[in-house]
C-alpha cells in the first residue's frame, strides 16, 4: 500500500523530473502553475468519409461502437450540412453510452436530431429510393414501425429482427 506524499505549502507540485529540475533551478525567481490561462482552440477543417453512399445521394453510417468523439462528429456534421442526408444503422441501438449512463444511442440521437435505424429492422427502402435532387424529399428522423419493401431497382434488405428460442431444458 503507497503512503500518501505529505505535502507541504511550500512544496510545489511538479509533473515530471525535469520540471522539478527547473523549479529547483529558479528557485524563488518564480512560482509553480500559479494560475490558469484560459484560450480557444482554433477550428479545425476535418473530413468525414462515409460507409456507404446509395444510387440517389443518401449517406449511410453503419455503428456497432458508438464513443463520444464519433457522436459529437454527427452532431457537427448535421448543423453544417443540414442538405446531405446521413443515416446511422446501429447493429444495436439499445446499447448504452457507457456503463454509467441510462441513454442509449437511439435515444442519444433522437435527442440530438440525428437520423438512425437499428440494423434487427432493417434499412428502410426509403433509403435506398431516397433521391437528392428531388424538391419532394421530406426529412424524417427516426422512422418507426416496420420496413416497407424497396422500390423496383433495389434490393431488398433481410429484416434482422431477433426471435426468441424456446427454452427447453432437459429433454
Amino acid at each position: 500500500m503507497a503512503i500518501p506524499k505529505k505535502k507541504r505549502p511550500d512544496d510545489p507540485d511538479y509533473r515530471s523530473k525535469f520540471e522539478q529540475t527547473i523549479g529547483e533551478y529558479l528557485g524563488t525567481n518564480a512560482v509553480h502553475e500559479p494560475e490558469r490561462i484560459y484560450f480557444t482552440q482554433p477550428s479545425k477543417q476535418r473530413f468525414y468519409v462515409p460507409d456507404f453512399k446509395t444510387k440517389g445521394g443518401a449517406y449511410i453510417e453503419c455503428k456497432g461502437k458508438w464513443d463520444a468523439s464519433d457522436r459529437i462528429k454527427h452532431v457537427w456534421l448535421r448543423e453544417q450540412h443540414p442538405d446531405k442526408r446521413i443515416a446511422i444503422i446501429f447493429q444495436n441501438s439499445k446499447v448504452r453510452l457507457s456503463k454509467r449512463s441510462k441513454t442509449t444511442y437511439g435515444e442519444w440521437a433522437t435527442k440530438n436530431n440525428i437520423e438512425w435505424y437499428d440494423w434487427k429492422d432493417g434499412i428502410p427502402a426509403e433509403i435506398l429510393t431516397y433521391n437528392a435532387n428531388s424538391k419532394n424529399n421530406r426529412t424524417r428522423r427516426r422512422i418507426s414501425g416496420s420496413v416497407s419493401e424497396p422500390e423496383s431497382g433495389a434490393s431488398a434488405v433481410p429484416n434482422r429482427s431477433r426471435t426468441k428460442r424456446s427454452a427447453s431444458k432437459g429433454s
